[in-house]
């Protein structure tokens, strides 16, 4: 193999046998910082502008974030100016806190603060990072150094913080790469920013715990969380916050453990956008909460409107599988899906608690519709194309009829090799079960029951050629049955029949289905009628009309044949 994985030294979990929570359940949502703007805007080609950042903060700001981080304004002057822009507008409501990034560097926190100049309330966020790798190979510092840096970086926030006693200031400190650094050193650090900050005497600080890089399964982080929050100074007076990245795929799993085993607050960004593999994604964790009964503090009810501006600010479009936000999340093709979606949507009442098949959540919280659950393709069975006549066209097909459709639905689907509409598959269904041959169309009948059963009259095909026949059974089926038989000298069984009406009222219409065998030759039909009777000996002469020759191509024929003789 061209792999050579032997270069790659396997990430020595925490050894923690006093775990507590794998029994944890999360009851109540965490606080929610949105990092789009920055995070966000970082990982983009092509960062936002003003104006595009403004329209995702606001949206932001609609859904229900209250901690929003909007950039590294000393690091870039749209940053910059964007935050200015924020404050002196007077665009951030005043129950949002925003948060801005930056390094642990005197300059770079003084810029910062001109930034946040008249701001009602802050989060600064500063960060060094702390991981063995960084400390050997990026900075060539040993431990001492590394946290001289934090806890200068720490003395400047709090000193610029107290020349602006008008604004609300929260304090917040990453160490960053956290999860390559040891979690002795990682404790001895947060403890000596918290011993300059003070938290126990009522400054609010946040220590943000980042997953730089993912770097072992998300029980590990959980560990390293745990064991933090059991460890550091203060506890009781900070607030812990993850920032997990998706280099794994795990960001929102590593995320969620973390609140169980500890933390009260969580970073990411909708739709996951971050930098190399992304983010944690707020749509995915907070909605996991929603579908467990929590709520999220947050709301996705628009998610098309929040899909919409998240692609045009970011320019990069929403996977049609992403969850809860795609295209084609709650889109179901294979046909057992389809089939369980159908009968659990159809026994379902609008108190019920939701418990439906394959959706874990209702498609209509979020803005959209059942239409768009089922859809038809090759993969799709009966289930699905029932699914889509009932609700489009309030045909219920029995059963056997179901089954026998799916077939004529794959058939086209797959010469076609694509999805099917709707409409088409009416179209097929008429075409196939609905269509009438005129020789073989119903034009009259009389029944009548006397003590030998029901004696039935029934006439059909084009006036010119109209075809009368007379015949007795036990109902009209049977008696028009014994009628037809005996005209064409076949044997005729019924094999299902069913008859149903299409609306409610005294003039809804009423549909027949029946499936005949015609000297052991299968055919089957449906009609539509004003009766159930009509449709009934309707669909009955439909199909026959697929074994035998109509009246009047016979007529054709037999001269044909008295011609060829002669």
């Amino acid at each position: 193999m061209a792999f050579d994985h032997h270069k790659y030294v396997p990430f020595q979990p925490l050894r923690k046998t006093d775990r507590r929570w794998p029994d944890r359940v999360i009851e109540t949502a965490p606080q929610w910082c949105a990092v789009d703007l920055r995070d966000g805007n970082q990982a983009l080609v092509k960062p936002m502008s003003v104006a595009q950042k403004q329209r995702l903060f606001e949206l932001l700001v609609k859904v229900g974030f209250k901690e929003i981080e909007i950039g590294f304004p000393a690091a870039s002057q749209p940053d910059f100016d964007f935050c200015r822009k924020l404050i002196e507008e007077d665009r951030i409501p005043d129950d949002v806190h925003i948060q801005v990034l930056t390094q642990a560097r005197p300059e770079l926190i003084a810029r910062t603060y001109e930034a946040l100049a008249g701001a009602k309330r802050a989060i600064v966020h500063v960060y060094n990072s702390t991981s063995k790798v960084q400390r050997e190979q990026v900075f060539g510092l040993d431990r001492e150094g590394i946290k001289a840096i934090a806890v200068k970086g720490a003395e400047v926030v709090k000193a610029h913080a107290a020349e602006h006693p008008e604004t609300e200031w929260t304090f917040q400190y990453s160490p960053e790469s956290f999860t390559g650094t040891e979690l002795d050193f990682a404790a001895d650090v947060i403890d000596a920013v918290n011993d300059v900050w003070r938290p126990d005497q009522g400054q609010p600080v946040v220590i943000n715990l980042p997953a730089t890089v993912e770097m072992a399964t998300p029980n590990v982080f959980a560990d390293q969380i745990e064991w933090i929050c059991d460890r550091v100074k203060y506890r009781e007076h900070i607030s812990i916050s993850v920032h997990t990245h998706n280099d794994r795929g795990c960001a929102v799993a590593a995320a969620e453990l973390a609140v169980m085993a500890g933390a009260d607050r969580v970073e990411g960004t909708l739709m996951g956008n971050g930098e190399r593999t992304g983010n944690m994604d707020l749509v995915t964790a907070a909605m996991n909460l929603y579908s467990q009964g929590v709520d999220p503090k947050v709301d996705f009810s628009s998610m098309a409107e929040i899909t919409d501006v998240v692609e045009a600010c970011t320019e990069i479009p929403t996977h049609p599988r992403h969850p809860y936000a795609g295209e084609l999340v709650f889109t179901a093709f294979s046909g057992s899906h389809q089939d369980a979606i159908r009968k659990c949507l159809a026994r379902r009442a609008e108190d019920d608690p939701w418990e439906v098949a394959y959706l874990p959540i209702d498609p209509r919280d979020l803005g959209r519709r059942y239409e768009e659950v089922v859809r038809i393709n090759s993969q799709s069975g009966k289930g699905g194309v029932a699914y889509i006549l009932e609700r489009d066209y309030n045909i219920n097909l029995p059963r056997w009829l179901q089954i026998e459709f799916s077939k004529v639905v794959q058939r086209e689907a797959e010469s076609g090799g694509g999805e099917i509409d709707s409409d088409t598959i009416h179209r097929l269904f008429e075409k196939r079960y609905l269509a009438v041959n005129p020789d073989w169309e119903l034009k009259s009948y009389d029944l009548h029951r006397d003590e030998e059963g029901v004696y039935a009259r029934v006439s059909f095909g084009v006036d010119i050629n109209l075809t009368t026949l007379e015949g007795r059974g036990l109902g009209a089926v049977e008696a028009l049955v014994a009628a037809l038989e005996k005209n064409h000298e076949v044997h005729i069984a019924v094999e299902a029949y069913d008859e149903f009406a299409l609306g409610e009222g005294t003039d809804a219409n009423a549909m027949a289905c029946i499936r005949l065998q015609v000297d052991g030759q299968p055919c089957s039909a449906a009609a539509l009628a004003e009766d159930t009777t009509s449709a009934t000996l309707q669909a009955l002469l439909s199909a026959l009309s697929q074994k035998i020759l109509s009246p009047g191509a016979q007529r054709i024929a037999d001269e044909i044949a008295v011609s060829l003789d002669a």
